[in-house]
């Protein structure tokens, strides 16, 4: 099983400044390159503080000028709100200037607040993405693409450069019910999920949806892969993981503001509400805790079968706390998934 910082810009203060959180998303990745992570991942998330980045291709390429070995996946670019035409080269030229490590995650975007203030209702996110979707690979793929569908018109054109590879870059799809996590993987794609406040038994469907769509994909399946988002953090002590706890509780109140809720934003800082999920439920499902516990709980995950863990360790956490908590994990917790392709997990002092 692989490992991923999930480089989330959290932001709780606005004097602490854009500047100063962007430089500490670039220290995670560069201490998770030397420490041996798979991938980092981005967000995209407009006019919030919580989850902030609105241009993650353009932080892909900065973080692969400052890295050797990461993937850099996107965890998800939102389709609805790009014109294809345009993105398409955006995607071909962040594949050439990550030299082939970028992953591309796509979605429809799930935050009504920031959905609708774009003009975009989400009752339409669903048939736009479908179709940006099918516009983005057409321009991957062939040259002289012409459209005409509900919300692209165009004459034949020719996106370039042209990719790398046919097709452009891996492409992942962000996917939490178990129905469009099927379809996602036989259709031969990547898939993100969560099962958010869900229980066992829910990411146990979605697991095996993924096992079904990717067996039914036949040999253009083999090689895909299930990632896991949860929000995580490697403590010291037990009055350690109790703080943490509730740093992530508070953190949720603000997500569930924006994702499901009223989306109350005050002059772009998302507002804490109070959460319908007990603090208890969040210390059982946050990878939150020391070393035997954190190994634990992935190992459940492990022998599910989910490839790669993303560790959302940005929820208001001292940006050194955070980066400590990282290499923590990576010397203690990583080895114990490794296997012989994951190479040797490298100890580096922070």
């Amino acid at each position: 099983m692989k490992f991923s910082i999930q480089l989330s810009a959290d932001y709780p203060d606005k004097a602490y400044g854009g500047d100063r959180v962007y430089g500490d998303m670039l220290s995670q990745a560069t201490l998770a390159d030397r420490l041996g992570f798979d991938s980092v991942t981005i967000t995209e998330h407009h006019f919030m503080n919580c989850l902030m980045m609105p241009a993650p291709l353009q932080f892909a390429v900065k973080i692969a000028a400052h890295t050797e070995q990461l993937k850099i996946l996107t965890a998800i670019s939102i389709l609805p709100i790009r014109d294809m035409r345009i993105f398409a080269g955006e995607v071909v030229l962040a594949d050439i200037f990550t030299e082939g490590r970028l992953i591309l995650g796509v979605g429809r975007g799930n935050f009504r607040y920031e959905m609708e203030r774009l003009g975009i209702p989400m009752e339409e996110t669903r048939a736009r993405f479908d179709e940006s979707l099918a516009v983005l690979q057409a321009l991957l793929e062939r040259e002289e693409v012409s459209w005409d569908g509900d919300y692209y018109k165009f004459d034949p054109l020719t996106v370039m450069p042209r990719p790398i590879n046919p097709g452009g870059p891996p492409m992942m799809m962000a996917a939490v019910k178990p129905d469009a996590i099927y379809h996602c993987a036989r259709q031969g794609y990547h898939v993100q999920t969560t099962p958010l406040a869900g229980s066992r038994s829910f990411l146990q469907e979605q697991v095996d949806a993924f096992n079904r769509g990717k067996e039914e994909a036949g040999d253009a399946g083999e090689d895909l892969t299930l990632t896991l988002l949860r929000v995580g953090f490697m403590c010291h002590s037990e009055m350690e993981k109790r703080e943490r706890i509730q740093m992530a509780q508070a953190f949720l109140g603000r997500f569930d503001n924006v994702h499901e809720g009223a989306g109350i934003v005050d002059n772009g800082m998302v507002r804490a509400l109070p959460r319908r999920q007990p603090v208890d439920q969040v210390a059982k499902n946050a990878l939150i805790g020391m070393k035997q516990e954190m190994i634990d709980k992935l190992s459940v995950f492990d022998e599910m079968g989910i490839d790669r863990i993303i560790l959302n360790v940005n929820f208001g956490c001292d940006p050194h706390e955070t980066l400590d908590s990282i290499q923590y994990f990576a010397e203690e917790v990583m080895p114990h998934f490794a296997d012989e392709k994951d190479g040797d997990i490298r100890k580096i002092v922070a």
